[in-house]
């Protein structure tokens, strides 16, 4: 092993010699490291809170936990998000034991701001090789940080500039690939575009790129040993690619094959639906204009940059026409149309395929990446063409000056550079901007609610529960925190309000940017606190379950009641779980089931004399059963959970009358009937405690028709319906009684029986039209 250091050693010294000797490039990213600690502690996107929870899933999944993935809401598809930025985050909180919100998030941007500048260093090494000018090198990683969007976004976006950043370390190994053209810089490109895919979709783009280059390469090659190679790295460079994707997004690994076409089908058509305004207009992210990616790319970006970038693609279409035939078996080229193709290809796709997108350009962010390289490519074209020193001079100044205007807009946007918008728009005129474009992003809240907190220096603020404020709470230290109080919004003295435009004469205070208010602190006048009468109607009725909170189901409103007594105020922190398990669609696995959801207790809940009381709807299908909970925010695991059918207790009581007076279909640990019409099977052990229910159960049916099965069962050749016993049954007087509905298409035989996870059955029934057999396996 020894030996082995010591060989690397020397490739060691050799590349920090190499890097070194780029002083301007290091100087400019340690400059910009102390800007960055300005921006920390200002604001907590709700992103970053649930993709932290993606990481601690993702981390679970790998040790066969997949309860987790259940906590998702299905509108952001964020199991689809794989596990290449958010559990290595993870990953570091535990092992440096962090475990204070305002600790953990703040580490989270600050490794976030890290790579952002990393990927800077990228950006000037690779722009370094393709224009051989350490001032342009330079010119191009300075513009590539100072975009005020991507910058300002670079400390709490949790996927876009990550994204962004590998994009251009991507980029960096797609030029040394070409360049080295070896099977293990191909691989290595490949890895890179594998991590690329797992933090989003859009990575394909690049994949496809290389690929089709390399099909090009291979269409010229000129005799049988080039073929071989481009076909050997291309190879090498799909499959790497292809295995990292695959390794890094845990969510695949049960089913791929189904998985992969859900996880592209879903991504590529997000199922987010919202809408914003756009032109003067509303518009919805299904169905975007266009021109709304090129307009909000156009109207954000420094504007000396556009026509730069514009000038650099030209410059680069001019030399490709020179080299004629010969552009193939050139070494620039490949590398250079990749940059053209990745910032003109995302783009001309939106506009023509219309994907879901949404909250200006964030979403293709990563274009700024090659975008930046051909602004580069544009200075040296005006540089190169300048007749004289004094007009070479002249557009180095320009540029100059143009970056520090954009610094300068930077410090004066602070804390808010990604609601920047350049000339091209009327940035003076709330009225006019507010009536055009989307201004009030999500950026500012944290800062009304410190100016909240800062008006009130030793008194508690009762503040209305949002998202948002949930959010930006957890990065205030802990003494703010204790004197904020979460209540429901009709009961709280203070609420922190999104405005567009000119903010009312009622508001405290207020968060500005471009003479725009984006957020108003505004007193309110709290109603009468309705959870008082939800407590009294809830303890008319047994709890369904009893745990750290007592939760009752209220059958006439559809809703769950969760109450806490003597309670001094919930754990704030600690979110509610609440998974919902359809009736209609049978017991799905685990993967599939219906509804999750996360909430906090003040989005549904109020404390009064002692007690905490939450009332959460249901949904308005028929519900199978509940499980619901809270999950620390440190590690993710359950402080308490409880699992129970819907259905009231009577209802098993009468199931268990009528199974009583017949003979069984079965006999195995438990005794198994079926209901008259054939609709369900009836599970009875008697006597029983709850440690013979707590393995789950499974029913695989087989029906006459195979074309009844769902299309996913059929290579099965059977429909399993599997399914918890606390979700199903309840134990009673010694007895354990469950129900589970059958489907309503003609069976032919039905296998049932308990089984250990990952151990195997350990007892089974077959049930036939004619005869039933039963089979009893011993527990290992």
């Amino acid at each position: 092993m020894m030996s082995a250091f010591a060989s690397a050693l020397p490739a060691l010294r050799d590349a920090v010699a190499a890097l070194l000797r780029h002083r301007l490039a290091l100087i400019a990213l340690a400059v910009f490291l102390p800007m960055g600690g300005v921006f920390f502690n200002y604001e907590i996107h709700p992103d970053q809170a649930r993709y932290r929870f993606l990481g601690i899933a993702n981390l679970e999944y790998l040790f066969g936990d997949d309860e987790l993935f259940l906590g998702f809401e299905p509108s952001f598809a964020i199991n689809f998000y794989g596990a290449a930025m958010q559990t290595p985050l993870v990953l570091v909180e535990r092992a440096l034991s962090i475990e204070e919100s305002r600790h953990i998030f703040i580490s989270r941007q600050m490794l976030h701001y890290f790579l952002f500048l990393t990927a800077g260093l990228f950006a000037y090494l690779l722009a370094f090789r393709l224009i051989k000018n350490e001032g342009l090198a330079l010119f191009a990683t300075l513009l590539f940080l100072l975009h005020p969007r991507v910058y300002g976004a670079s400390f709490g976006n949790t996927k876009d500039i990550p994204f962004a950043s590998m994009f251009m370390v991507a980029l960096f190994l797609t030029h040394r690939a070409f360049r080295k053209d070896a099977l293990w810089a191909f691989a290595l490109l490949g890895i890179g575009v594998g991590i690329l895919i797992n933090l989003r979709i859009m990575g394909v783009v690049l994949l496809a790129g290389v690929l089709m280059m390399q099909a090009l390469r291979l269409l010229g090659a000129s005799n049988t040993e080039e073929r071989k190679r481009v076909l050997l790295n291309g190879g090498a460079f799909a499959l790497s690619a292809s295995i990292v994707s695959y390794i890094l997004l845990p969510y695949l690994w049960p089913d791929p094959a189904t998985r992969v076409v859900e996880w592209w089908t879903t991504l590529s058509q997000h199922p987010a639906y919202l809408n914003e305004l756009f032109r003067g207009r509303v518009v919805n992210s299904q169905s975007q204009p266009a021109d709304y990616m090129l307009t909000w790319f156009s109207i954000t970006i420094p504007p000396f940059a556009l026509p730069l970038g514009i000038i650099g693609a030209i410059a680069l279409f001019a030399r490709w026409t020179r080299l004629r035939g010969r552009a193939l078996s050139d070494r620039r080229f490949s590398v250079e149309a990749l940059i053209v193709g990745c910032f003109a290809v995302p783009l001309i796709a939106i506009a023509l395929l219309s994907p879901t997108v949404y909250g200006g350009w964030r979403q293709t962010y990563f274009v700024w990446a090659p975008f930046s390289l051909l602004a580069a490519f544009g200075l040296r074209w005006l540089l190169e063409a300048a007749p004289t020193a004094r007009l070479r001079t002249f557009a180095y100044g320009a540029s100059a000056i143009g970056l520090g205007t954009t610094f300068v807009t930077i410090a004066l946007l602070h804390p808010f550079p990604n609601s920047h918008f350049n000339f091209l728009v009327d940035r003076t005129t709330p009225e006019y901007l507010t009536s055009q474009f989307r201004t009030n992003t999500l950026a500012g809240a944290g800062l009304a609610l410190k100016k909240l907190l800062n008006s009130r220096p030793s008194s508690l603020a009762r503040v209305a529960h949002t998202p948002i404020i949930k959010a930006s709470s957890l990065i205030l230290p802990e003494s703010a925190r204790n004197r904020l109080i979460p209540e429901h919004k009709s009961i709280a003295e203070f609420s922190i309000e999104r405005v567009s435009g000119n903010s009312d004469g009622n508001a405290l205070s207020v968060v500005s940017a471009y003479n725009n208010t984006l957020w108003a602190v505004v007193r309110q006048e709290p109603a009468e606190n309705p959870y008082p009468a939800v407590y009294e109607k809830a303890l008319l009725g047994a709890p369904a379950a009893r745990s750290e909170y007592d939760v009752y189901v209220n059958r006439a409103d559809r809703s769950l009641v969760y109450v806490k007594e003597p309670c001094a105020g919930p754990v704030a922190r600690d979110e509610f779980f609440l998974l919902i398990f359809d009736e209609d669609a049978g017991d799905l696995p685990t993967e599939e089931r219906s509804l999750g959801r996360a909430f906090r207790f003040y989005e549904f809940g109020s404390v009064f004399d002692g007690k905490c009381v939450a009332e959460v709807p249901l949904p308005d299908y028929d519900v199978a059963g509940i499980r619901t909970g809270q999950m620390r925010t440190a590690d993710g695991d359950p402080r308490w959970e409880a699992a129970f059918p819907y259905q009231a207790p009577d209802f098993f009581h009468a199931a268990y009358q009528a199974a009583d007076s017949v003979e069984p279909r079965a006999r195995a640990e438990f005794s198994i009937y079926s209901e008259e019409d054939a609709s369900a099977l009836i599970y009875i052990r008697e006597p029983c405690d709850p440690f013979d229910v707590e393995n789950p159960f499974f029913i695989h049916v087989t029906p006459e028709r195979e074309s009844d099965l769902p299309p996913e069962r059929r290579a099965l050749g059977f429909d399993a319906r599997d399914f918890d016993f606390a979700l199903r049954g309840i134990v009673f007087d010694g007895k354990c009684i469950a129900r589970a509905p059958l489907p309503d298409y003609p069976i032919a035989s039905i296998r049932t029986g308990q089984w250990i996870r990952g151990e195997g059955e350990t007892w089974e029934a077959t049930l036939r039209l004619n005869s039933v057999t039963a089979n009893i396996r011993d527990s290992p």
